[in-house]
């Protein structure tokens, strides 16, 4: 086998296993990168579409603070509702856990009194480790300022100059292959922007339902469980489990009746994300079967932890997209082997 023939897909895959293991020994440049690829994708229609009428760098500035002001504008209002719930929800908690532990058909029985006791003991000490790592966020908030100052920036050139760097990438392959590259790249992002896009839909959704909910059935913290069901939705899975479970025992302290109600919810809930919604906006879209995106979030979870779980789905889409590019790369080589050595017998016996 001559490995001259092969050799875009040998670089395509070295490239790629590169920049992928760079979530693993470099997080914090990789995340700043990942980041910023996201917003990239999330506002690059608009920017194309303004970048008509105006110049591509004033057109990528005034949608990125576009951007900005509307992310300021959402977290103000959801803040006036989940501050202040959240504030009480936290000075509420210890009576909470002592409701839920008092429930009488939890007494009754020593096992569930016992899992009861350590899930608390758990929670307090998650809860307590929490107050302590706010000291420390506050001292690194600078820190964390700045990576959002340069994530911004490179949004901004990302919107401004992503084609020309998109080409500057494809150059550095042979030749030949420009055009096999560009459109790798181009799928690549495609799908990344599918992602994301779907993602904070189903994460909307979540949360808007949720706090529906709880507001029509006059439940306490609504704003609180609305907002840890849609975060947690960013985790599929796992995420929605843990909120599920969550919701349902806090409920549990104003009536075991209304915990069962909310338990079904949950679960009718989680059933209707992941096996309709989630496989239509993400898994249909992406043409990845059900079973590789859980298969691939436990590993992710395995090997990074919650921020593997998020991120597994954009990396079985572009390991996926790699591994079809260069099959159907190296098809197209022995068909053009096979037909030239067609001609040739063909040429011989005339």
């Amino acid at each position: 086998m001559s490995i001259k023939k092969y050799r875009t897909s040998i670089l395509l895959a070295l490239t790629f296993t590169v920049l992928l293991s760079a979530f693993w020994y470099l997080p914090q440049l990789a995340f700043i990168i990942f980041i910023s690829l996201l917003l990239q994708l999330l506002l690059l229609p608009i920017t194309d579409k303004l970048a008509r009428k105006i110049t591509r760098a004033l057109a990528a500035g005034f949608v990125l603070l576009c951007f900005i002001g509307l992310a300021l504008l959402i977290l103000t209002l959801v803040s006036q509702s989940f501050i202040p719930t959240f504030s009480r929800f936290v000075t509420d908690f210890p009576q909470l856990t002592e409701q839920v532990q008092n429930i009488p058909w939890l007494k009754e029985s020593d096992f569930l009194q016992g899992q009861m006791d350590d899930i608390w003991a758990e929670m307090k000490n998650a809860s307590t480790e929490v107050l302590k790592s706010s000291l420390t966020l506050l001292l690194s908030f600078f820190s964390k300022a700045i990576d959002l100052v340069i994530i911004i920036f490179v949004t901004f050139y990302l919107l401004k100059d992503g084609e020309q760097i998109k080409r500057f990438i494809a150059s550095l392959f042979p030749t030949r292959d420009y055009g096999r590259v560009m459109h790798l790249f181009n799928r690549i992002l495609s799908a990344l922007r599918t992602y994301i896009c779907s993602q904070l839909i189903i994460c909307c959704i979540t949360a808007v339902i949720v706090f529906l909910y709880f507001t029509i059935r006059n439940l306490p913290y609504a704003s609180v469980f609305a907002v840890v069901s849609g975060i947690c939705e960013f985790i599929p899975v796992l995420g929605p489990t843990v909120a599920s479970a969550f919701g349902t025992l806090l409920t549990a302290t104003v009536d075991p009746l209304v915990a069962l109600q909310t338990a079904g919810f949950y679960l009718i809930l989680t059933q209707v994300n992941h096996n309709f919604v989630y496989p239509t906006l993400i898994g249909k879209s992406l043409n990845l079967h059900p079973i590789a995106i859980i298969l691939g979030i436990v590993l992710g979870g395995e090997l990074l932890g919650a921020a593997g779980m998020f991120l597994a789905v954009p990396f079985i889409v572009i390991c996926k997209l790699v591994i079809e590019d260069i099959y159907k790369d190296r098809v197209n080589i022995r068909q053009k082997e096979q037909e030239s050595r067609w001609l040739a017998k063909k040429n011989e016996a005339k």
